[in-house]
């Protein structure tokens, strides 16, 4: 991202040629489409149409810096390695989720032919919504990036940190719907949750793993309230969550209750399902401010003090099954991609490790 103040000699101008006059590097045709996608702002509002820039304006204009720097005509910029992967050297993603999206919105985890593995800090939204002022994760990419026509191949909540597949181009949207809809997209979630759960059948996973199954039937209303019920009601929809514990906090939570942390597999992927699933259960995800319990959520601190901001979720694992030749995503057939979770709660304020 660049910016720059409007001189008085500019003022009255098209907000596209007075940009063209202090970045002569960039194209009519990058910073039209700049505006179509809200990627210019002026005063730090987004505009989306042809205006006319005034005196002292201060206009953002949110493109990879490396288009600023090319010689006027020249040659587009050498892609940076950096934060790409082979996907054909290794399965897996190493390192931690990102925990804070103020500093640190979003980092390329993974980079295959069509495909970027996003790891997407908590507390930022995968698209724009009702404040559309807000930056959100595939417009960043957009701007940040050499993708310009990036799309999300699916979504998880603005409080849930972690793996986020964005496909590079139309062509490799396509082929990865493809995969989902062919059920060739395996993802994981780390959660910590009240209490240690133990309800289900028994199901041994693709991977060996066994996890207990279990299912129920979810409601989402017109303002997009989520309700899980036992028995099928009108217009309900049926969902199965698998989950196993891998680790026991005996006597941390409140009044000496016992937390923990769990693995979730997703057989079906409803809207809040997870969470809301956990929390009909009777197990809440920690920091949960729509499904958990508040004198819960009280006792638990965040890292530097003060109360979770976020729920205590993170998608750490995105499992490829075998893709079929003709989808562009063969080189990541049967690879699997996967990160720790950056948890923010106070593990040493509990007095244990995580």
């Amino acid at each position: 991202m660049r910016k720059f103040s409007v001189s008085r000699s500019q003022d009255g101008k098209h907000v596209v040629k007075a940009a063209q006059e202090v970045f002569p590097a960039l194209e009519s045709k990058e910073l039209f489409h700049a505006l179509k996608r809200k990627d210019i702002r002026i005063n730090g509002k987004r505009i989306a149409s042809d205006v006319a820039v005034k005196a002292d304006d201060e206009v953002e204009i949110w493109l990879p810096d490396e288009l600023f720097g090319r010689q006027p005509g020249g040659k587009k910029p050498v892609q940076s390695p950096q934060g790409q992967h082979n996907a054909k050297q290794t399965q897996s993603v190493s390192g931690r989720g990102v925990s804070d999206a103020e500093n640190k919105p979003y980092e390329i985890a993974f980079e295959t032919k069509g495909l970027l593995i996003i790891n997407k800090a908590q507390g930022i939204a995968v698209h724009s919504g009702k404040n559309a002022d807000e930056d959100n994760l595939i417009d960043l990419i957009r701007t940040q990036t050499k993708y310009r026509d990036a799309e999300l191949c699916h979504r998880i909540d603005m409080n849930t940190g972690g793996l986020v597949m964005v496909a590079k181009n139309k062509r490799a949207l396509e082929d990865a719907v493809a995969l989902f809809r062919d059920k060739k997209v395996t993802k994981r979630y780390h959660a910590l949750v009240y209490g240690v759960p133990d309800v289900g059948t028994g199901v041994v996973c693709d991977d060996d793993t066994v996890m207990y199954e279990v299912s129920a039937f979810l409601e989402k209303t017109k303002a997009g309230e989520v309700y899980i019920h036992d028995a099928q009601q009108p217009h309900d929809l049926p969902i199965t969550t698998r989950y196993h514990v891998l680790k026991t906090y005996k006597g941390k939570g409140p009044q000496g209750t016992d937390f923990s942390l769990i693995e979730c597999e997703l057989v079906t992927g409803r809207t809040h399902q997870i969470r809301a699933h956990l929390a009909h259960l009777g197990y809440p995800v920690l920091g949960d401010g729509n499904y958990g319990r508040n004198r819960i959520n009280t006792f638990f601190r965040a890292k530097g003090g003060g109360k979770l901001r976020h729920q205590q979720l993170y998608s750490t694992r995105i499992k490829i099954g075998d893709v079929m030749p003709g989808n562009c995503h063969t080189d990541i057939s049967g690879k699997v991609f996967k990160i720790e979770p950056a948890f923010e709660l106070d593990f040493e304020s509990l007095g244990i490790e995580k």
